[in-house]
């Protein structure tokens, strides 16, 4: 008597449960659509999981060894199979066996189940035909200057010290993808996907590509105009301070903010001189003539 699902799975009749799951682990490994890019493949491994389905289940498969093929019309399953068109092959192997079938062997193409039936002990690696989750996921909190600058940060992953180059401008929230850093698989690997977080900084804001820093101007040159010192990200410069300017406006230095996109706004801020230190005859006159 012709059992073709043995044969499908390339095991023999006296196959112990072990053995058909083991069998069936390889061969699903072998001719999974995201793996095996045949057109081919995708068929096959719908007949490796309908009778991995069917031997997998002790009731099922003794109907199956007590009459073999000619549930199928005295055909090999693959040729029962074939001859199915556009019908929904779970419902033909219901009713034939009896019960539910999880494997979702519709023919007209991808799984409608969440898994593979029998299919067990991987997790999440696989979930019908989807592609194999081998990405690992982190976070990481990189410094402020290189968040605008760009530069290198390194993470450690599994004990192996790993340096991701950082683009000037990125922000909290976004992901760097390093290709080939995730988890192995048959021959596959993932990458390594990096959610970034940029500290705060104790003297600049950030808006946009554009950057506010606040600097303290002593009151005469607020009054009578200047120069003033200011250490940037891209390099020491020297401001020019306009006569008569206010507490808490801000002056343009362009392109200082992140590179080749924004600017670096100063926002002034008056430092007062302390009247102790000042000569006594400028602060008797100061007290008689400065304006209520």
């Amino acid at each position: 008597m012709a059992k073709s699902l043995y044969e499908t799975l390339g095991v023999n009749e006296n196959a112990s449960q072990a053995e058909i799951k083991k069998a069936y682990r390889r061969l699903a490994r072998k001719y999974h659509p995201d793996i095996c890019k045949k057109p081919e493949c995708e068929e096959k491994f719908k007949e490796i999981n309908a009778a991995y389905e069917v031997l997998s289940d002790e009731e099922k498969r003794k109907q199956y060894d007590q009459f073999g093929d000619s549930m199928f019309g005295n055909q090999s399953f693959h040729d029962f199979y074939k001859q199915q068109g556009d019908i929904d092959l779970d419902e033909i192997l219901k009713n034939i066996f009896g019960g539910g079938f999880s494997g979702g062997f519709s023919r007209g193409g991808r799984s409608r189940s969440s898994g593979f039936g029998g299919f067990g002990g991987f997790g999440n690696d696989f979930s019908g035909f989807n592609q194999p989750d081998l990405d690992i996921h982190a976070k990481m909190v990189i410094p402020f200057e290189v968040a605008i600058m760009g530069g290198t940060h390194s993470v450690t992953l599994n004990n192996e010290t790993i340096n991701i180059k950082i683009p000037a401008g990125i922000k909290t929230g976004q992901k760097l993808r390093i290709k080939g850093k995730g988890k192995s698989y048959n021959g596959q690997k993932g990458d390594l996907i990096v959610e970034v977080e940029v500290a705060p900084s104790a003297e600049y804001e950030r808006d946009g590509d554009n950057l506010i820093k606040t600097v303290d101007v002593p009151l005469k040159i607020m009054m009578f105009g200047g120069k003033i010192p200011v250490k940037t990200f891209h390099k020491d410069i020297t401001v020019k301070i306009p006569q008569d300017s206010k507490p808490g406006q801000k002056l343009r230095v362009k392109g200082y903010g992140v590179p080749n996109k924004g600017d670096l706004y100063l926002k002034l801020n008056v430092v007062l001189p302390k009247v102790e230190e000042l000569d006594e005859e400028l602060r008797e006159m100061m007290k008689e003539r400065l304006p209520q």
